[in-house]
């Protein structure tokens, strides 16, 4: 039996930004049109931490994968991560496991892709100010994401950690020099004139008053995925068209949908096969929220694989 294992550098050099972005659209549209087998996360509890197991068989494309991610928050401690993950993609016609790769990689490149699709489909066309809250590696690529669907030229950052925002800021220089960044001293400074809002924080609570969204503004929301929390407050749900990458994965575990009780207007997936409405108008507030779901990780690591054994990525080993 043989299996590739492909590392964290081989998963970045297989999948850029913009091609994770159109294997999103695949694993949405098949999401919501039903050819896709997708058990809800099932989730391990510990001692020390919880174990989360997700998995997927996509019937159009055929993409099948298991992903292993825990979260133990004392690990930093012994100088390991808060958070780990593996991922095993699949053959569905013969059961065999295909290849072995990091998922942490991985699943912060297909979340940030979604953020991106999202803001291709719901954000206006001519949308040029964005506003990042946590600017850690999931924020950062949420905000690779966006900019390269649309045309930002000025970045609002807010984080608790100043040298956190400031480290990113940095970074943000080196990817697009026209780009401004500001690092705000407020959430609402950071808000008010944004055209594009993207929370990606650990925050068990809204982290900016939903009165300072401007109109015609877009929300991604991807860092909450229990239902006690919760990264936007009513007024943001109440005033926004409700986008999900799944309903029942969001109705389940999306505390910014559960605590208020709002109605969902559309999946992403049936916005991209154009049985749902995406923006309506210019002054439309859009919401969307991920919750991240196993066809993400299927479609995307099939997509790392294809490229990886066309140029020979990762290493061959004999099990």
């Amino acid at each position: 039996m043989k299996i590739r294992i492909l590392t964290a550098s081989d998963i970045k050099s297989a999948l850029p930004m913009p091609r994770a972005i159109e294997a999103m659209r695949l694993a949405f549209g098949q999401l919501s049109a039903g050819l896709a087998t997708m058990p809800l996360r099932g989730r391990l509890p510990t001692d020390k931490g919880i174990t989360l197991l997700m998995s997927a068989f996509l019937h159009e494309t055929q993409d099948m994968g298991v992903k292993i991610v825990s979260i133990y928050p004392d690990n930093p401690n012994m100088g390991l991560p808060t958070v780990s993950g593996t991922l095993l993609v699949i053959d569905p016609q013969t059961g065999m496991p295909k290849a072995f790769m990091e998922a942490d990689s991985l699943t912060a490149l297909r979340t940030g892709a979604a953020g991106g699709l999202a803001a291709e489909i719901l954000s206006r066309k001519d949308s040029e100010t964005a506003a990042l809250f946590g600017t850690g590696i999931q924020g950062k690529a949420q905000l690779q994401a966006v900019m390269a669907v649309r045309s930002i030229t000025r970045v609002h950052l807010f984080d608790p950690s100043e040298s956190s925002a400031r480290r990113l800021s940095d970074e943000i220089a080196a990817w697009k020099e026209s780009v401004s960044v500001n690092l705000a001293s407020t959430p609402r400074e950071a808000v008010r004139d944004a055209d594009i809002v993207i929370t990606a924080t650990t925050s068990p609570t809204p982290v900016f008053n939903g009165n300072d969204l401007r109109p015609g503004a877009h929300v991604t929301a991807v860092g909450s995925f229990s239902p006690d929390i919760r990264e936007v407050d009513d007024t943001t749900v109440q005033r926004a068209t409700i986008v999900v990458d799944s309903r029942e994965a969001c109705l389940a575990e999306a505390g910014d949908i559960i605590i208020p009780g709002v109605q969902i207007d559309a999946e992403l997936g049936e916005i991209v096969n154009r049985t749902k409405p995406g923006r309506q108008s210019d002054d439309e507030i859009t919401f969307f929220k991920t919750v991240g779901v196993a066809v993400q990780d299927a479609v995307s690591a099939a997509a790392v694989l294809a490229e990886a054994e066309e140029n020979d990525r990762g290493t061959v080993i004999n099990l």
